[in-house]
Protein backbone atom coordinates (compact mmCIF):
# COMPACT_ATOMS: atom_id res chain seq x y z
CA UNK A 1 0.00 0.00 0.00
CA UNK A 2 3.05 2.25 -0.16
CA UNK A 3 2.61 5.42 -2.21
CA UNK A 4 -1.17 5.65 -1.78
CA UNK A 5 -2.61 8.92 -3.08
CA UNK A 6 -6.19 7.94 -3.91
CA UNK A 7 -8.68 7.61 -1.01
CA UNK A 8 -8.05 4.60 1.19
CA UNK A 9 -10.60 1.78 0.75
CA UNK A 10 -12.34 0.71 3.95
CA UNK A 11 -11.34 -2.94 3.50
CA UNK A 12 -7.68 -1.94 3.15
CA UNK A 13 -7.85 0.23 6.26
CA UNK A 14 -9.45 -2.60 8.23
CA UNK A 15 -6.95 -5.16 6.94
CA UNK A 16 -4.00 -2.93 7.85
CA UNK A 17 -5.11 -2.74 11.49
CA UNK A 18 -3.13 -5.77 12.66
CA UNK A 19 -2.60 -5.69 16.42
CA UNK A 20 0.44 -7.05 18.25
CA UNK A 21 0.40 -7.64 22.00
CA UNK A 22 2.20 -9.32 24.90
CA UNK A 23 5.70 -9.60 23.45
CA UNK A 24 7.90 -11.76 25.70
CA UNK A 25 11.20 -13.60 25.74
CA UNK A 26 11.17 -17.19 27.00
CA UNK A 27 12.83 -20.52 26.24
CA UNK A 28 15.36 -18.85 23.95
CA UNK A 29 12.68 -17.37 21.67
CA UNK A 30 10.59 -14.24 21.20
CA UNK A 31 6.82 -14.64 21.53
CA UNK A 32 3.90 -12.34 20.81
CA UNK A 33 0.17 -12.28 20.08
CA UNK A 34 -0.93 -11.26 16.60
CA UNK A 35 -4.48 -10.47 15.46
CA UNK A 36 -5.84 -11.69 12.14
CA UNK A 37 -8.46 -9.20 10.87
CA UNK A 38 -9.11 -11.37 7.80
CA UNK A 39 -9.91 -14.37 10.04
CA UNK A 40 -12.64 -12.72 12.06
CA UNK A 41 -10.16 -10.96 14.31
CA UNK A 42 -8.85 -14.15 15.94
CA UNK A 43 -5.52 -13.92 17.77
CA UNK A 44 -2.57 -16.25 17.13
CA UNK A 45 0.44 -16.92 19.35
CA UNK A 46 3.66 -16.43 17.40
CA UNK A 47 7.23 -17.58 18.09
CA UNK A 48 10.49 -16.40 16.55
CA UNK A 49 13.67 -18.41 17.11
CA UNK A 50 17.13 -17.08 16.31
CA UNK A 51 17.75 -17.35 12.59
CA UNK A 52 14.30 -18.66 11.74
CA UNK A 53 11.04 -17.21 10.43
CA UNK A 54 8.19 -16.41 12.80
CA UNK A 55 5.62 -19.17 13.04
CA UNK A 56 2.25 -19.65 14.70
CA UNK A 57 2.57 -22.15 17.54
CA UNK A 58 -1.08 -22.45 18.52
CA UNK A 59 -3.26 -24.95 16.63
CA UNK A 60 -5.06 -23.85 13.48
CA UNK A 61 -8.10 -21.77 14.36
CA UNK A 62 -7.11 -21.19 17.99
CA UNK A 63 -8.08 -17.76 19.30
CA UNK A 64 -5.77 -16.82 22.17
CA UNK A 65 -7.52 -14.53 24.61
CA UNK A 66 -9.77 -14.38 27.62
CA UNK A 67 -12.44 -12.27 29.28
CA UNK A 68 -10.95 -12.19 32.77
CA UNK A 69 -12.12 -8.97 34.44
CA UNK A 70 -13.94 -8.09 31.22
CA UNK A 71 -10.92 -7.26 29.08
CA UNK A 72 -8.58 -10.23 29.51
CA UNK A 73 -4.84 -10.14 29.10
CA UNK A 74 -1.87 -12.40 29.85
CA UNK A 75 -3.66 -15.26 28.12
CA UNK A 76 -0.54 -17.36 27.57
CA UNK A 77 2.56 -18.51 29.45
CA UNK A 78 5.59 -20.58 28.51
CA UNK A 79 6.83 -23.12 31.07
CA UNK A 80 9.89 -24.94 29.75
CA UNK A 81 8.78 -26.75 26.59
CA UNK A 82 5.08 -26.35 27.36
CA UNK A 83 2.83 -23.56 26.16
CA UNK A 84 -0.23 -22.74 28.25
CA UNK A 85 -2.94 -20.55 26.73
CA UNK A 86 -6.58 -19.62 27.10
CA UNK A 87 -8.63 -20.23 23.96
CA UNK A 88 -11.39 -17.66 23.68
CA UNK A 89 -13.60 -20.19 21.90
CA UNK A 90 -14.17 -22.17 25.10
CA UNK A 91 -12.47 -20.17 27.88
CA UNK A 92 -10.42 -23.18 29.04
CA UNK A 93 -6.67 -23.24 29.65
CA UNK A 94 -4.99 -25.48 27.09
CA UNK A 95 -1.45 -26.84 27.19
CA UNK A 96 0.63 -27.68 24.14
CA UNK A 97 3.78 -29.76 24.39
CA UNK A 98 5.81 -31.72 21.85
CA UNK A 99 3.13 -34.38 21.53
CA UNK A 100 -0.35 -32.90 21.70
CA UNK A 101 -2.72 -30.19 22.83
CA UNK A 102 -5.21 -30.78 25.61
CA UNK A 103 -7.29 -28.90 28.16
CA UNK A 104 -5.53 -28.61 31.51
CA UNK A 105 -8.00 -26.43 33.43
CA UNK A 106 -11.65 -26.03 32.50
CA UNK A 107 -13.89 -23.05 32.87
CA UNK A 108 -16.78 -24.40 34.97
CA UNK A 109 -19.54 -22.03 33.84
CA UNK A 110 -20.31 -19.17 31.46
CA UNK A 111 -19.81 -16.58 34.21
CA UNK A 112 -16.37 -17.85 35.26
CA UNK A 113 -13.17 -16.62 33.60
CA UNK A 114 -9.54 -17.77 33.57
CA UNK A 115 -6.52 -15.63 32.70
CA UNK A 116 -3.53 -13.63 33.92
CA UNK A 117 -1.17 -16.59 33.41
CA UNK A 118 2.40 -16.63 34.73
CA UNK A 119 4.89 -19.46 34.63
CA UNK A 120 7.94 -20.86 36.35
CA UNK A 121 9.95 -23.81 35.04
CA UNK A 122 7.42 -26.49 36.01
CA UNK A 123 4.08 -24.86 36.78
CA UNK A 124 1.70 -22.05 35.98
CA UNK A 125 -0.21 -19.58 38.10
CA UNK A 126 -3.46 -17.99 36.98
CA UNK A 127 -6.44 -16.01 38.22
CA UNK A 128 -9.92 -17.51 38.21
CA UNK A 129 -12.77 -15.01 38.40
CA UNK A 130 -16.16 -16.09 39.73
CA UNK A 131 -19.34 -14.19 40.45
CA UNK A 132 -18.30 -13.91 44.10
CA UNK A 133 -14.62 -13.01 43.79
CA UNK A 134 -11.19 -14.04 42.53
CA UNK A 135 -8.96 -17.04 43.21
CA UNK A 136 -5.23 -17.43 42.63
CA UNK A 137 -4.52 -20.93 41.34
CA UNK A 138 -1.33 -22.96 41.09
CA UNK A 139 -1.56 -25.33 38.13
CA UNK A 140 0.61 -28.33 37.22
CA UNK A 141 0.98 -29.59 33.63
CA UNK A 142 -0.96 -32.79 34.44
CA UNK A 143 -4.03 -30.78 35.40
CA UNK A 144 -3.66 -30.94 39.18
CA UNK A 145 -4.20 -27.56 40.80
CA UNK A 146 -4.86 -25.92 44.12
CA UNK A 147 -6.41 -22.61 45.10
CA UNK A 148 -3.70 -20.61 46.86
CA UNK A 149 -5.65 -17.44 47.69
CA UNK A 150 -9.23 -16.18 47.44
CA UNK A 151 -10.87 -12.78 47.88
CA UNK A 152 -14.22 -11.11 47.38
CA UNK A 153 -12.29 -8.39 45.54
CA UNK A 154 -9.77 -8.90 42.76
CA UNK A 155 -6.38 -10.52 42.30
CA UNK A 156 -3.77 -10.05 39.61
CA UNK A 157 -0.17 -10.32 38.44
CA UNK A 158 0.98 -13.53 40.18
CA UNK A 159 4.79 -13.43 39.99
CA UNK A 160 6.71 -16.49 41.22
CA UNK A 161 10.30 -16.55 42.48
CA UNK A 162 12.15 -19.44 44.17
CA UNK A 163 10.20 -20.14 47.35
CA UNK A 164 8.17 -16.91 47.03
CA UNK A 165 5.21 -15.44 45.24
CA UNK A 166 4.15 -11.82 44.71
CA UNK A 167 0.67 -10.70 43.67
CA UNK A 168 -1.70 -7.74 43.55
CA UNK A 169 -5.04 -7.40 45.32
CA UNK A 170 -7.64 -4.64 45.24
CA UNK A 171 -11.07 -4.18 46.77
CA UNK A 172 -14.34 -4.90 44.99
CA UNK A 173 -15.26 -1.20 45.05
CA UNK A 174 -11.98 -0.02 43.50
CA UNK A 175 -10.35 0.07 40.10
CA UNK A 176 -6.71 -1.10 40.24
CA UNK A 177 -5.50 2.31 39.05
CA UNK A 178 -7.28 3.98 41.99
CA UNK A 179 -6.21 1.72 44.84
CA UNK A 180 -4.31 -1.55 44.84
CA UNK A 181 -1.94 -3.44 47.16
CA UNK A 182 1.18 -5.47 46.44
CA UNK A 183 1.78 -8.56 48.60
CA UNK A 184 4.45 -11.23 48.78
CA UNK A 185 4.51 -14.50 50.65
CA UNK A 186 6.57 -17.63 51.19
CA UNK A 187 5.62 -20.61 49.03
CA UNK A 188 5.80 -24.12 50.50
CA UNK A 189 3.99 -27.44 50.23
CA UNK A 190 1.16 -26.19 52.42
CA UNK A 191 0.46 -23.04 50.40
CA UNK A 192 1.44 -19.43 50.97
CA UNK A 193 2.54 -18.12 54.35
CA UNK A 194 4.32 -15.21 55.97
CA UNK A 195 2.30 -12.78 53.85
CA UNK A 196 3.65 -9.24 53.77
CA UNK A 197 2.11 -6.11 52.25
CA UNK A 198 4.86 -4.30 50.35
CA UNK A 199 3.13 -1.22 48.94
CA UNK A 200 -0.13 0.38 47.85
CA UNK A 201 -3.43 0.98 49.54
CA UNK A 202 -6.98 2.22 49.07
CA UNK A 203 -5.74 5.43 47.47
CA UNK A 204 -2.40 4.35 45.98
CA UNK A 205 -2.13 2.34 42.79
CA UNK A 206 0.52 -0.37 42.38
CA UNK A 207 1.09 -2.39 39.22
CA UNK A 208 3.50 -4.69 37.38
CA UNK A 209 5.50 -6.48 40.12
CA UNK A 210 8.71 -8.07 38.84
CA UNK A 211 11.59 -9.93 40.53
CA UNK A 212 15.25 -9.29 39.70
CA UNK A 213 18.07 -11.84 39.88
CA UNK A 214 18.99 -10.60 43.37
CA UNK A 215 15.55 -11.41 44.73
CA UNK A 216 14.43 -7.78 44.92
CA UNK A 217 10.88 -6.87 43.96
CA UNK A 218 10.34 -4.01 41.50
CA UNK A 219 6.98 -2.41 40.71
CA UNK A 220 5.29 0.79 39.59
CA UNK A 221 3.31 2.97 42.00
CA UNK A 222 1.60 6.35 41.81
CA UNK A 223 2.39 7.17 45.43
CA UNK A 224 4.09 10.39 44.27
CA UNK A 225 1.18 11.36 42.01
CA UNK A 226 2.92 9.81 39.01
CA UNK A 227 3.30 6.16 38.10
CA UNK A 228 7.01 5.79 38.83
CA UNK A 229 9.35 2.82 39.24
CA UNK A 230 10.01 1.51 42.77
CA UNK A 231 12.16 -1.26 44.28
CA UNK A 232 11.70 -3.28 47.46
CA UNK A 233 14.95 -4.80 48.77
CA UNK A 234 13.34 -6.77 51.60
CA UNK A 235 13.36 -3.89 54.07
CA UNK A 236 12.94 -0.55 52.31
CA UNK A 237 10.97 0.71 49.31
CA UNK A 238 12.79 3.18 47.05
CA UNK A 239 11.53 5.38 44.25
CA UNK A 240 14.12 4.44 41.64
CA UNK A 241 13.29 7.19 39.12
CA UNK A 242 11.28 10.05 40.68
CA UNK A 243 10.17 11.93 37.55
CA UNK A 244 7.00 13.86 36.66
CA UNK A 245 6.08 11.31 34.02
CA UNK A 246 3.79 8.30 34.09
CA UNK A 247 5.69 5.09 33.42
CA UNK A 248 2.54 2.99 33.08
CA UNK A 249 -1.00 3.33 31.74
CA UNK A 250 -4.15 2.16 33.53
CA UNK A 251 -4.02 -1.63 33.39
CA UNK A 252 -7.13 -2.45 31.38
CA UNK A 253 -5.65 -5.84 30.53
CA UNK A 254 -3.54 -8.15 32.66
CA UNK A 255 0.13 -8.59 31.86
CA UNK A 256 1.32 -5.09 31.07
CA UNK A 257 5.10 -4.68 31.24
CA UNK A 258 6.25 -1.10 30.78
CA UNK A 259 9.69 -1.68 32.31
CA UNK A 260 12.40 -4.31 32.06
CA UNK A 261 15.48 -4.81 34.21
CA UNK A 262 19.00 -4.61 32.82
CA UNK A 263 22.03 -6.73 33.76
CA UNK A 264 23.68 -3.54 35.05
CA UNK A 265 21.09 -3.21 37.83
CA UNK A 266 19.00 -0.49 36.21
CA UNK A 267 15.83 -0.51 34.15
CA UNK A 268 14.44 0.53 30.79
CA UNK A 269 10.93 1.93 30.94
CA UNK A 270 8.32 3.68 28.83
CA UNK A 271 7.65 7.36 29.47
CA UNK A 272 4.02 8.28 28.72
CA UNK A 273 4.15 12.07 28.85
CA UNK A 274 1.27 12.93 26.53
CA UNK A 275 0.77 11.74 22.95
CA UNK A 276 4.44 11.05 22.31
CA UNK A 277 6.02 8.23 24.27
CA UNK A 278 9.71 7.61 24.82
CA UNK A 279 12.02 4.91 26.09
CA UNK A 280 13.96 5.84 29.22
CA UNK A 281 16.87 4.07 30.86
CA UNK A 282 17.58 4.63 34.53
CA UNK A 283 20.60 3.59 36.58
CA UNK A 284 23.39 4.94 38.75
CA UNK A 285 23.89 7.92 36.44
CA UNK A 286 20.27 9.05 36.49
CA UNK A 287 17.62 8.76 33.79
CA UNK A 288 18.16 9.39 30.11
CA UNK A 289 16.25 8.96 26.87
CA UNK A 290 16.94 6.23 24.31
CA UNK A 291 16.61 7.47 20.74
CA UNK A 292 14.54 5.07 18.64
CA UNK A 293 12.66 7.13 16.06
CA UNK A 294 9.36 5.83 17.46
CA UNK A 295 6.74 7.88 19.30
CA UNK A 296 4.32 5.24 20.59
CA UNK A 297 4.99 2.10 22.62
CA UNK A 298 2.43 -0.44 23.71
CA UNK A 299 2.79 -1.47 27.38
CA UNK A 300 4.83 -4.57 26.56
CA UNK A 301 8.62 -4.63 26.79
CA UNK A 302 10.88 -7.67 26.89
CA UNK A 303 14.65 -8.03 27.17
CA UNK A 304 17.13 -10.79 26.38
CA UNK A 305 20.70 -9.88 27.31
CA UNK A 306 21.38 -6.73 25.25
CA UNK A 307 18.34 -7.15 22.97
CA UNK A 308 15.24 -5.11 23.80
CA UNK A 309 11.88 -6.01 22.23
CA UNK A 310 8.95 -3.62 22.04
CA UNK A 311 5.73 -2.99 20.11
CA UNK A 312 6.42 0.40 18.60
CA UNK A 313 4.87 2.82 16.14
CA UNK A 314 5.11 6.43 15.02
CA UNK A 315 3.01 8.85 13.00
CA UNK A 316 4.58 7.38 9.85
CA UNK A 317 5.05 3.74 10.92
CA UNK A 318 2.43 1.19 11.86
CA UNK A 319 2.75 -0.85 15.04
CA UNK A 320 5.22 -3.72 14.78
CA UNK A 321 7.40 -5.75 17.09
CA UNK A 322 10.90 -4.27 16.99
CA UNK A 323 14.29 -5.42 18.26
CA UNK A 324 16.77 -2.86 19.58
CA UNK A 325 20.41 -3.70 20.25
CA UNK A 326 21.22 -1.90 23.48
CA UNK A 327 24.94 -2.36 22.99
CA UNK A 328 25.11 -0.71 19.57
CA UNK A 329 23.95 2.51 17.95
CA UNK A 330 22.10 0.72 15.16
CA UNK A 331 18.51 1.46 14.18
CA UNK A 332 15.78 -0.81 15.58
CA UNK A 333 14.98 -3.88 13.49
CA UNK A 334 11.35 -4.62 12.61
CA UNK A 335 10.71 -8.35 13.10
CA UNK A 336 6.98 -8.61 12.29
CA UNK A 337 5.26 -8.29 8.96
CA UNK A 338 2.61 -5.58 9.19
CA UNK A 339 3.01 -2.93 6.50
CA UNK A 340 5.52 -0.63 8.10
CA UNK A 341 5.49 2.79 6.47
CA UNK A 342 3.38 4.68 3.98
CA UNK A 343 3.61 7.69 1.72
CA UNK A 344 0.94 10.30 1.29
CA UNK A 345 -0.47 9.98 4.80
CA UNK A 346 -1.58 12.73 7.18
CA UNK A 347 0.89 13.74 9.89
CA UNK A 348 -0.42 15.14 13.19
CA UNK A 349 0.31 18.41 14.92
CA UNK A 350 0.19 18.59 18.72
CA UNK A 351 -2.14 21.39 19.78
CA UNK A 352 -2.79 22.67 23.31
CA UNK A 353 -6.25 24.18 23.68
CA UNK A 354 -7.59 26.25 26.60
CA UNK A 355 -10.84 24.98 28.08
CA UNK A 356 -13.73 26.68 29.84
CA UNK A 357 -12.09 25.87 33.19
CA UNK A 358 -8.85 27.57 32.17
CA UNK A 359 -6.93 24.31 31.94
CA UNK A 360 -5.34 23.35 28.65
CA UNK A 361 -6.00 20.00 27.00
CA UNK A 362 -3.89 18.34 24.35
CA UNK A 363 -5.06 17.27 20.91
CA UNK A 364 -3.48 15.65 17.87
CA UNK A 365 -4.76 17.40 14.74
CA UNK A 366 -4.51 15.63 11.39
CA UNK A 367 -5.11 17.57 8.15
CA UNK A 368 -6.57 15.86 5.08
CA UNK A 369 -4.16 13.96 2.84
CA UNK A 370 -2.19 16.32 0.63
CA UNK A 371 -3.48 19.46 2.37
CA UNK A 372 -1.71 22.79 1.92
CA UNK A 373 -0.32 24.76 4.85
CA UNK A 374 -3.48 26.89 5.06
CA UNK A 375 -5.92 23.98 4.86
CA UNK A 376 -9.57 24.25 5.87
CA UNK A 377 -11.66 21.08 5.87
CA UNK A 378 -14.59 19.25 7.43
CA UNK A 379 -13.53 18.19 10.93
CA UNK A 380 -14.11 15.02 12.96
CA UNK A 381 -13.30 15.31 16.68
CA UNK A 382 -12.58 11.93 18.31
CA UNK A 383 -13.19 11.15 21.98
CA UNK A 384 -11.03 8.17 22.92
CA UNK A 385 -12.46 5.19 24.81
CA UNK A 386 -11.75 4.21 28.37
CA UNK A 387 -12.24 7.00 29.28
CA UNK A 388 -8.96 6.64 31.18
CA UNK A 389 -7.15 5.96 27.93
CA UNK A 390 -5.13 8.45 25.91
CA UNK A 391 -4.24 9.55 22.40
CA UNK A 392 -1.04 8.32 20.79
CA UNK A 393 1.17 9.61 18.02
CA UNK A 394 1.01 6.47 15.90
CA UNK A 395 -0.29 5.50 12.50
CA UNK A 396 -4.03 4.98 12.99
CA UNK A 397 -6.02 3.62 10.08
CA UNK A 398 -9.36 4.98 11.28
CA UNK A 399 -7.79 8.43 11.15
CA UNK A 400 -6.07 7.83 7.81
CA UNK A 401 -9.28 6.52 6.26
CA UNK A 402 -11.05 9.77 7.11
CA UNK A 403 -8.17 12.06 6.16
CA UNK A 404 -7.73 10.23 2.84
CA UNK A 405 -11.35 11.17 2.06
CA UNK A 406 -10.85 14.88 2.73
CA UNK A 407 -11.61 15.19 6.44
CA UNK A 408 -9.45 16.62 9.20
CA UNK A 409 -9.37 14.70 12.50
CA UNK A 410 -8.68 15.94 16.03
CA UNK A 411 -7.92 13.37 18.75
CA UNK A 412 -8.53 14.83 22.23
CA UNK A 413 -6.86 14.00 25.55
CA UNK A 414 -9.75 15.38 27.58
CA UNK A 415 -9.61 15.62 31.37
CA UNK A 416 -9.62 12.09 32.75
CA UNK A 417 -7.05 10.83 30.23
CA UNK A 418 -3.96 8.98 31.39
CA UNK A 419 -0.36 10.04 30.91
CA UNK A 420 -0.69 13.28 32.88
CA UNK A 421 -0.52 12.02 36.47
CA UNK A 422 -3.05 10.80 39.02
CA UNK A 423 -4.82 14.13 39.61
CA UNK A 424 -5.60 14.73 35.92
CA UNK A 425 -6.65 11.08 35.49
CA UNK A 426 -9.30 11.47 38.22
CA UNK A 427 -10.75 14.78 37.02
CA UNK A 428 -13.54 13.03 35.13
CA UNK A 429 -14.85 11.23 38.22
CA UNK A 430 -18.40 12.39 38.93
CA UNK A 431 -18.30 14.58 35.80
CA UNK A 432 -18.42 12.11 32.90
CA UNK A 433 -20.41 13.54 30.03
CA UNK A 434 -19.61 17.06 31.25
CA UNK A 435 -15.91 18.00 31.34
CA UNK A 436 -14.98 15.57 28.56
CA UNK A 437 -17.65 17.19 26.39
CA UNK A 438 -16.40 20.66 27.38
CA UNK A 439 -12.88 19.72 26.30
CA UNK A 440 -13.99 18.29 22.95
CA UNK A 441 -16.03 21.46 22.34
CA UNK A 442 -12.98 23.55 23.26
CA UNK A 443 -10.82 21.77 20.68
CA UNK A 444 -13.48 22.21 18.00
CA UNK A 445 -13.82 25.88 18.93
CA UNK A 446 -10.07 26.39 18.75
CA UNK A 447 -9.91 24.93 15.23
CA UNK A 448 -12.93 26.96 14.15
CA UNK A 449 -11.25 30.14 15.41
CA UNK A 450 -8.04 29.17 13.63
CA UNK A 451 -9.89 28.84 10.32
CA UNK A 452 -9.16 25.13 10.01
CA UNK A 453 -12.85 24.31 9.60
CA UNK A 454 -16.17 26.14 9.32
CA UNK A 455 -19.51 25.88 11.17
CA UNK A 456 -21.81 23.15 9.95
CA UNK A 457 -18.88 20.94 8.96
CA UNK A 458 -17.79 19.76 12.41
CA UNK A 459 -18.65 16.29 13.75
CA UNK A 460 -17.77 14.17 16.77
CA UNK A 461 -17.16 10.45 17.15
CA UNK A 462 -16.15 8.09 19.92
CA UNK A 463 -16.09 4.44 20.90
CA UNK A 464 -17.32 2.85 24.14
CA UNK A 465 -17.00 5.55 26.83
CA UNK A 466 -16.04 7.94 24.01
CA UNK A 467 -19.34 7.06 22.33
CA UNK A 468 -21.15 8.28 25.44
CA UNK A 469 -19.13 11.51 25.23
CA UNK A 470 -20.04 11.96 21.55
CA UNK A 471 -23.76 11.46 22.20
CA UNK A 472 -23.75 13.84 25.17
CA UNK A 473 -21.98 16.43 22.99
CA UNK A 474 -24.94 16.55 20.58
CA UNK A 475 -27.44 16.56 23.45
CA UNK A 476 -26.70 20.24 24.08
CA UNK A 477 -25.79 23.31 22.02
CA UNK A 478 -22.36 22.63 20.51
CA UNK A 479 -20.37 23.08 17.29
CA UNK A 480 -21.13 19.50 16.24
CA UNK A 481 -23.54 18.85 13.36
CA UNK A 482 -23.66 15.11 13.96
CA UNK A 483 -22.23 12.28 16.06
CA UNK A 484 -21.04 8.75 15.41
CA UNK A 485 -21.04 6.46 18.45
CA UNK A 486 -19.43 3.01 18.31
CA UNK A 487 -20.07 0.42 21.02
CA UNK A 488 -21.42 3.29 23.10
CA UNK A 489 -22.34 3.33 26.77
CA UNK A 490 -25.87 4.78 26.90
CA UNK A 491 -27.02 4.59 30.52
CA UNK A 492 -24.25 4.96 33.16
CA UNK A 493 -26.57 3.87 35.99
CA UNK A 494 -27.61 0.71 34.18
CA UNK A 495 -24.01 0.15 33.13
CA UNK A 496 -23.09 -0.10 36.80
CA UNK A 497 -25.13 -3.32 36.79
CA UNK A 498 -24.36 -4.69 33.31
CA UNK A 499 -20.63 -3.89 33.02
CA UNK A 500 -18.13 -6.64 33.79
CA UNK A 501 -17.85 -7.10 37.58
CA UNK A 502 -14.34 -5.64 37.49
CA UNK A 503 -15.48 -2.41 35.82
CA UNK A 504 -18.54 -1.61 37.92
CA UNK A 505 -16.63 0.57 40.41
CA UNK A 506 -15.39 2.61 37.45
CA UNK A 507 -18.94 3.10 36.21
CA UNK A 508 -19.96 4.24 39.67
CA UNK A 509 -17.05 6.66 40.05
CA UNK A 510 -17.56 8.23 36.62
CA UNK A 511 -21.31 8.75 36.71
CA UNK A 512 -22.27 12.41 36.97
CA UNK A 513 -25.15 14.79 36.38
CA UNK A 514 -25.14 14.24 32.60
CA UNK A 515 -26.99 10.97 33.19
CA UNK A 516 -28.49 8.71 30.57
CA UNK A 517 -28.28 9.62 26.89
CA UNK A 518 -31.83 10.65 26.08
CA UNK A 519 -33.43 10.69 22.65
CA UNK A 520 -35.42 13.73 23.77
CA UNK A 521 -32.24 15.73 24.36
CA UNK A 522 -30.28 14.77 21.24
CA UNK A 523 -30.29 17.74 18.86
CA UNK A 524 -28.30 16.50 15.86
CA UNK A 525 -28.31 13.42 13.60
CA UNK A 526 -26.50 10.39 14.99
CA UNK A 527 -25.09 7.13 13.69
CA UNK A 528 -25.04 4.27 16.20
CA UNK A 529 -22.71 1.36 15.39
CA UNK A 530 -22.75 -1.60 17.73
CA UNK A 531 -21.62 -5.20 17.94
CA UNK A 532 -24.28 -7.88 18.17
CA UNK A 533 -22.22 -9.70 20.85
CA UNK A 534 -21.04 -6.72 22.91
CA UNK A 535 -20.26 -8.02 26.41
CA UNK A 536 -19.42 -4.58 27.83
CA UNK A 537 -22.09 -2.18 26.51
CA UNK A 538 -25.51 -3.84 26.07
CA UNK A 539 -26.78 -3.68 22.50
CA UNK A 540 -30.33 -3.46 23.90
CA UNK A 541 -29.58 0.04 25.24
CA UNK A 542 -28.58 1.22 21.77
CA UNK A 543 -31.65 -0.36 20.17
CA UNK A 544 -33.84 1.41 22.73
CA UNK A 545 -32.16 4.74 21.97
CA UNK A 546 -32.73 4.12 18.26
CA UNK A 547 -36.44 3.54 18.90
CA UNK A 548 -36.62 6.79 20.85
CA UNK A 549 -34.95 8.70 18.01
CA UNK A 550 -37.37 7.11 15.55
CA UNK A 551 -40.33 8.23 17.63
CA UNK A 552 -38.86 11.73 17.86
CA UNK A 553 -38.36 11.86 14.11
CA UNK A 554 -34.68 12.79 14.34
CA UNK A 555 -32.38 11.67 11.54
CA UNK A 556 -30.39 8.66 12.72
CA UNK A 557 -29.11 5.24 11.69
CA UNK A 558 -28.46 2.11 13.71
CA UNK A 559 -25.91 -0.35 12.31
CA UNK A 560 -25.51 -3.69 14.10
CA UNK A 561 -22.42 -5.64 13.01
CA UNK A 562 -21.24 -9.15 13.82
CA UNK A 563 -18.70 -8.16 16.48
CA UNK A 564 -17.99 -7.89 20.16
CA UNK A 565 -17.11 -4.67 21.99
CA UNK A 566 -13.96 -4.21 19.93
CA UNK A 567 -14.64 -4.43 16.23
CA UNK A 568 -11.48 -6.26 15.22
CA UNK A 569 -12.84 -8.45 12.41
CA UNK A 570 -12.06 -7.04 8.97
CA UNK A 571 -15.58 -7.16 7.54
CA UNK A 572 -17.20 -5.58 10.61
CA UNK A 573 -14.54 -2.87 10.84
CA UNK A 574 -14.85 -2.06 7.14
CA UNK A 575 -18.66 -1.81 7.34
CA UNK A 576 -18.31 0.57 10.28
CA UNK A 577 -15.83 2.78 8.41
CA UNK A 578 -17.97 2.94 5.29
CA UNK A 579 -21.09 3.78 7.28
CA UNK A 580 -19.30 6.54 9.17
CA UNK A 581 -17.97 8.16 6.00
CA UNK A 582 -21.38 7.95 4.29
CA UNK A 583 -23.00 9.56 7.35
CA UNK A 584 -20.66 12.57 7.30
CA UNK A 585 -21.02 13.00 3.53
CA UNK A 586 -24.80 12.92 3.77
CA UNK A 587 -24.76 15.69 6.37
CA UNK A 588 -22.33 17.76 4.30
CA UNK A 589 -24.61 17.46 1.26
CA UNK A 590 -27.64 18.85 3.09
Amino acid sequence: MSGLRSPLPALDAAAAAVAYDEVRVSAGAVWWLESRPDEGGRVALMRLDAGGPAEEVTPAGADVGCDLHGYGGSAYAVAGERIFYVDRRDGHIHVKDKHDVHVVLRRRSADEFLGDLAASADRVWCIRETVSGDELIELLPDGRFQVMLATEGFLGSPRPAPGRLAWLRWDADRMPWDGCELFLGARDADGIGHVQRVAGGRDVSVTQPQWDHQGRLWFISDQSGWWNLYRHDGEEVTNVAPIATDNAPPEWEAGYCTFVLTPQGGAIMIGLGGPRHELLVTGQNGTRRIETGYTSFKPYLAVDSDQLYAIAASSTHASNVIRLNLGASTAPEVITTAADSYDGISLPEIVHCPTASGEAVTALVYPPWGASADWCAPLVVRAHPGPTSSINSRLDWHVQYLTSHGFAVADVDYRGSSGYGRTFRRELYGRWGTVDVEDCIAVAGHLLSAGRTIPGRVFITGASAGGYTALQAVSQPSPFSGAVARSAIIDPDRWRLTAPRWQRPHAGALTGPAGTVSAELIQQPVLLIHGSDDHVAPVSDVRQLGCGLEAKGLAHRLLIVDARHRMSAQQAAARALEAELAFYRELLDR
